[in-house]
């Protein structure tokens, strides 16, 4: 009697456009993919391997602890030395969009076996749902963005449509905007995606990310890095458009659920300074603010001066990270610091080039985060119930600002200020100190909520779970 040979497990191409928050967010759900027996394929820029390869041994990591996961790499079009940081970004999502698609569809067809089952792309790569359709490919869209962030890209099309953009100078900042579906009352101009502060609503990043999103109804489903008890009403807005989403953050929590201990990842363009975590060893507890600006952004001189007088005025003690490439000009005369920077550092402050950001949140000597309100960052301080200040650089950053300061009352929104020492030092103290109770009640409730979403019986781990089944179907039904 014959026995009954099981199938071969589903195999996913999982491919993110070439940005650190993108990839680990993306390198995340491959390992919580893996972990339920998936065969994974990372599709990554040459770029982007090259730099996670600098520090680990990325490829041997995961292939040695997921049989099956493999990595290739495709090219984003751009010269290796271009620099891929700042307003500069821009530049390699216009370049994939020209250059990749029929690179992409080559390594479909001809390079990775077996055949594959399913691709989850990042969701601002519309060219991958033409492939999928041509190749008869089954495709899910990933979009790493918060869901408000996700909603407000969205409507830019009825905003515009409503001569709600462009926006008419500074003065016009704090008009509310009426034609985001939930966000009537809150939502002003300045708190728009940074590309909507273009002076021409046809400007070149208004219309990718507007079309982009709007594309997202072609794949078979939506995955959101975020959980139910946090975005629901938002979520309820998108499902009118993109009825299967898959709600299955925060990613890194879900991790210490699923994977063993032994077998998580740390991913990164910068070698880590773990020497940070033996200084916040020596700190009391809940009296450190950390400080972190993510991967892309970029500050000038002048604006870090600021930053840094803030901090050590607030006489409160801070970890920063400082990462080579943060400061956009670099011609300024280093010697011309102030002693009494140096000094105040010295006594109550300590900097990297890159921390081990999960573990510095989670850290008890940490009180709180000053951050550029990045996704992945805000998720963790979440996790970790960490107060937040946001000062927000561009893109989604200053939609979840606002969400943070006036929908979740999780932290303070400073992007109504220009960079100053006063206004630094004031949030501090206030995050810290002033307001510290209030903020505190908020964040362990919300921490609380995101926790409860991955324990079994929870709205992301449920959806984890069927985004799982769903992709095995997908398999069976194109082995049929």
């Amino acid at each position: 009697m014959e026995q009954d040979v099981p199938p071969p497990p589903s195999h996913v191409l999982i491919f993110p456009i070439p940005a650190l928050g993108h990839v680990n967010s993306m390198l995340k759900l491959a390992e919580l993919l893996s972990v339920a027996g998936l065969r994974i394929t990372f599709l990554n820029s040459e770029y982007n391997h090259d730099r996670l390869t600098r520090h680990a041994d990325v490829w041997s990591s995961y292939t040695h602890r997921f049989p099956g996961f493999q990595f290739k790499t495709i090219t984003d079009g751009l010269p290796m030395e271009h620099p891929r940081v700042g307003h500069q970004f821009d530049e390699v999502l216009h370049s994939i969009k020209s250059v990749t698609p029929p690179l992409m569809k080559q390594m479909l067809i001809e390079d990775i076996k077996p055949p594959v089952d399913c691709i989850i792309s990042d969701g601002v790569m519309s060219f991958a749902v033409d492939i999928a359709s041509e190749l008869g490919i089954p495709i899910i869209y990933f979009r790493t963005i918060s869901a408000c962030a996700f909603w407000a890209y969205f409507c830019v099309r009825e905003i515009i449509d409503a001569g709600e953009l462009p926006i008419k100078g500074k003065e016009d900042m704090d008009r509310l905007i009426k034609n985001v579906p939930g966000m009537e009352t809150f939502l002003r101009c300045r708190d728009l995606p940074s590309f909507c502060r273009a002076e021409d609503p046809l400007d070149r990043n208004i219309q990718f990310f507007m079309s982009e999103t709007r594309l997202s109804p072609r794949a078979q489903g939506l995955i959101l890095n975020t959980f139910e008890d946090l975005e629901g009403p938002i979520l309820s807005q998108i499902r009118t458009h993109c009825p299967n989403i898959y709600t299955i953050g925060p990613l890194q929590a879900h991790l210490k659920t699923r994977v063993p201990s032994g077998m998580q990842s740390t991913n990164g363009f910068w070698e880590v300074d773990r020497s940070c975590m033996a200084w916040l060893d020596k700190q009391p507890p809940k009296t450190v603010i950390y400080v972190s600006y993510g991967s892309i952004t970029m500050l000038s001189r002048e604006d870090v001066m600021e930053l840094w007088h803030g901090l050590v005025d607030s006489n409160k003690r801070f970890l920063w990270v400082v990462r080579p490439d943060l400061i956009s000009d670099r011609d300024g005369d280093q010697s011309q610091i102030p002693e009494k920077l140096v000094e105040g550092t010295k006594e109550r402050g300590y900097m990297v080039g890159w921390a081990p950001q999960e573990e510095v949140l989670e850290h008890q000597a940490v009180g709180g985060f000053l951050t550029h309100s990045g996704w992945n960052s805000t998720l963790e301080s979440i996790v970790a119930g960490q107060p937040m200040i946001c000062w927000p650089f561009f893109a989604d950053q200053q939609v979840n600002s606002r969400f943070v300061g006036q929908v979740w009352k999780l932290g303070l929104d400073m992007k109504d200020h220009v960079y100053d020492r006063k206004v630094v030092e004031k949030m501090v103290n206030d995050l810290m100190v002033e307001k510290r109770e209030e903020f505190v009640e908020s964040t362990d409730r919300m921490s609380k909520l995101a926790w409860k979403s991955m324990s079994d019986g929870g709205s992301s781990s449920c959806n984890l779970d069927r985004l799982i089944e769903d992709i095995r179907s997908m398999s069976v039904r194109a082995s049929t």
